[in-house]
């Protein structure tokens, strides 16, 4: 039996005639650049993430970018973020000169530890950046407490976990600023890159409009130096006929993860740990295993796919090779490096699929 990791050919299929529709509606209006679609799925992205504004953008990596330059985030400031993440979260902090801080993460979760953030915390920190790995929130109510103790902004890398919830409040929600990435992987995936920002807070939303239009109000007057950040018309109405079903594909993929969580117990496989507040959207379901690098190897004779996110934790990335990193600094992080796997878990999946990619896992655990 194949098992692929991941499949869009089957989540595009019954959408294909309703998603071209929309795509012919934009190209009879010839309306590519902002307009009526750009802010449909706007109005619409912000009343599902539950904030007052929503900021279409052409990728997760420039939502963070703008986000950091809308917090005046430049050369000397420092910004807490995981060391074990997508690159992107630390990357854009390098982008502005400042100086991407790594912290540990909780083994259990993945998600950065807010003990090891308030090690990390100097008087250069001006932001935390939690990331809400494989659909998971992060740990929001201690970490906006320390933000608060210490006057510091918290941007939500919300890449992986567009409505997941902690104590009933979607990611996004719960910080300053929230940044999404809309990679055709993702639970809510464009037709390419894209990627919006969501916050409550009204000049914050408007300084994100400016920069993703060169700083300019009006047009070809310039406030400050900004950045082209638009999102296409185009992926806007891919993306809003997407959002009509993404809660039936989160349930889908809850429904996977809970089969995987009753076959992995009792076994060496560690299933993901869901934190009780928690409401996972398992962009990812990542197990941890001793022996991982077997197993996968195994997996792959079996046609089954699987994927390491992430193989090297980023402070020992040979970028940063300027900030002194080395092994052994982050321990959870490093032995998270060692030991995960992403496991098929979209939502197309049929129940006898999980149950094989489950057993294939097993005989080689």
């Amino acid at each position: 039996m194949q098992v692929k990791l991941l499949d869009l050919q089957a989540q595009y299929a019954p959408l294909r005639e309703e998603i071209r529709r929309a795509i012919d509606q934009v190209c009879d209006a010839q309306a590519f650049i902002g307009g009526p679609a750009l802010e449909r799925f706007e109005k619409n992205l912000a009343a599902y993430c539950g904030t007052k504004h929503a900021i279409g953008v052409s990728s997760g990596t420039d939502a963070i970018l703008a986000a950091l330059m809308a917090l005046d985030i430049k050369a000397g400031d420092e910004v807490i973020v995981p060391a074990f993440t997508f690159f992107a979260t630390a990357g854009c902090v390098s982008r502005l000169g400042a100086t991407p801080v790594f912290a540990d993460i909780d083994p259990r979760t993945f998600n950065i530890d807010p003990v090891s953030i308030q090690k990390k915390i100097t008087r250069c920190t001006k932001a935390i950046m939690p990331v809400h790995l494989y659909g998971q929130v992060a740990d929001m109510d201690a970490i906006n407490r320390l933000a608060a103790d210490h006057g510091l902004a918290v941007v939500e890398d919300a890449a992986q976990a567009i409505g997941a919830k902690r104590h009933g409040k979607r990611a996004c929600s719960l910080g300053r600023i929230g940044c999404l990435s809309f990679y055709p992987t993702k639970n809510l995936g464009a037709f390419g890159d894209a990627g919006a920002i969501c916050t409550d807070d009204d000049a914050l939303a408007h300084r994100c409009r400016m920069i993703r239009t060169h700083g300019e109000e009006p047009r070809y007057y310039h406030k400050f130096v900004g950045a082209n950040f638009r999102l296409d018309a185009l992926q806007a109405a891919v993306l809003d006929i997407k959002l009509r079903h993404l809660e039936s594909w989160h349930e889908a993929r809850r429904r996977h993860a809970a089969l995987y969580d009753e076959l992995f117990a009792g076994t060496p496989v560690r299933a993901p740990h869901v934190e009780p507040c928690n409401w996972s959207v398992y962009n990812q379901y990542v197990v941890r295993l001793a022996n991982r690098d077997r197993v996968r190897e195994h997996l792959a004779k079996q046609n089954v796919g699987s994927f390491i996110y992430y193989p090297l934790s980023l402070h020992l990335q040979e970028c940063f090779a300027n900030l002194g990193g080395k092994a052994g600094d982050m321990p959870q992080s490093e032995a998270a490096c060692r030991e995960v796997l992403a496991l098929p878990v979209y939502p197309e999946l049929a129940q006898e699929q999980v149950r094989f990619v489950a057993a294939e896992v097993l005989k080689a655990a």
